[in-house]
């Protein structure tokens, strides 16, 4: 079956796991026997995976011309809570939208069945099957070369303790409780990737990264390349975020084997185990106890179990289940 993956969209959401998801589908899709190809109107199946109007559109157009339409739900009205200016308020609207445009697919793909179980208690439509995004292995995976590389990048002393996490500037992303942890480790320098759009930042999060401690670094978006050394060179991996459809970032990190210490909350019930893949923690409080233990111990057991496990969620088999997904209800 020939696929096209519609990039409408991509230059807003190229900085965000959605972007990073779109070019996973390309990788794993040339990995197996389905065909990728280019041009629309040779094309048997379309990906969307945005809910912008032109994906809308797009896939009203597929379904007009007879070809398959594979919707990725990336989006809930739970992760969009808590991010953006005005988000909140019209979160049951985007509930609304999302579900309109998840229904011009033939079938949905979300990365988790925490996200499907969702997804399901909306009353969609159509068949909705779970599909992690993967995680690149070849590229995301220990390099003992990258050990100082932020110390370097940043003028770190090397006695200094580097904890990083990633994100966009969100309150749902944990971004003030970096700060406040940040603020109770002196001892340790945090570093925060990524950033977004800094007008539609809420004026709290705005004040609260004005007034930032000294041991804190907003490294801004960085290439793919220059977060991998990010994550060989830290000494830990922190994801505050409450709400996740998945967390391609948490998987890039156990690839390259750093420590990491997520929320607890449901979406990694179930495949992400304490003690065994990472550490997890609900409050301030208990990141930091956590991130205390990672910098007392080597935790290489667990470092190795998180590399194992992202090896599950790697492209090649992410790709061989897609393809079985597409022979067990297109065939």
């Amino acid at each position: 079956m020939k696929v096209y993956i519609y990039k409408g969209g991509l230059g807003t959401v190229k900085k965000s796991g959605v972007g990073s998801a779109i070019h996973h589908q390309e990788q794993m899709l040339r990995g197996t026997g389905e065909v990728l190809t280019e041009n629309w109107r040779e094309a048997e199946a379309v990906h969307i995976n945005t809910v912008f109007p032109d994906s809308f559109l797009a896939a009203c157009i597929a379904k007009l011309q007879g070809k398959k339409v594979i919707y990725y739900g990336h989006s809930t009205r739970e992760d969009f809570r808590n991010s953006f200016i005005g988000s909140n308020m019209a979160a049951p609207l985007f509930k609304r939208w999302i579900c309109h445009c998840y229904n011009r697919g033939d079938i949905i793909i979300t990365p988790t069945d925490y996200s499907r179980k969702i997804l399901e208690k909306y009353g969609l439509k159509r068949p909705v099957y779970t599909l992690t995004n993967g995680v690149d292995t070849d590229f995301f995976q220990a390099d003992p070369g990258e050990r100082t590389y932020l110390h370097e990048r940043y003028h770190i002393p090397e006695d200094k303790r580097i904890v990083i996490s990633a994100g966009h500037l969100i309150r749902r992303k944990g971004i003030l409780d970096f700060l406040k942890l940040a603020s109770v480790m002196p001892e340790a320098v945090f570093i925060w990737f990524g950033g977004g759009n800094w007008w539609a930042v809420p004026g709290e999060i705005k004040r609260a990264v004005r007034k930032k401690t000294e041991n804190v670094i907003f490294a801004g978006y960085v290439e793919p390349r220059e977060l991998r050394a990010a994550y060989c060179g830290a000494d830990a991996f922190v994801f505050f975020s409450y709400e996740e459809t998945e967390g391609i970032v948490v998987l890039e990190a156990l690839a390259c084997e750093i420590p990491v210490v997520v929320r607890n909350i449901p979406v990694y019930d179930g495949w992400l185990q304490e003690g065994v893949h990472v550490m997890k923690a609900s409050s301030v409080e208990s990141f930091r106890q956590k991130i205390s233990r990672i910098f007392s111990e080597d935790c290489l057991s667990m470092r190795k179990r998180g590399r194992s496990l992202a090896e599950k969620h790697s492209l090649s088999q992410t790709g061989n289940k897609l393809k079985q997904i597409y022979d067990g209800y297109f065939l």
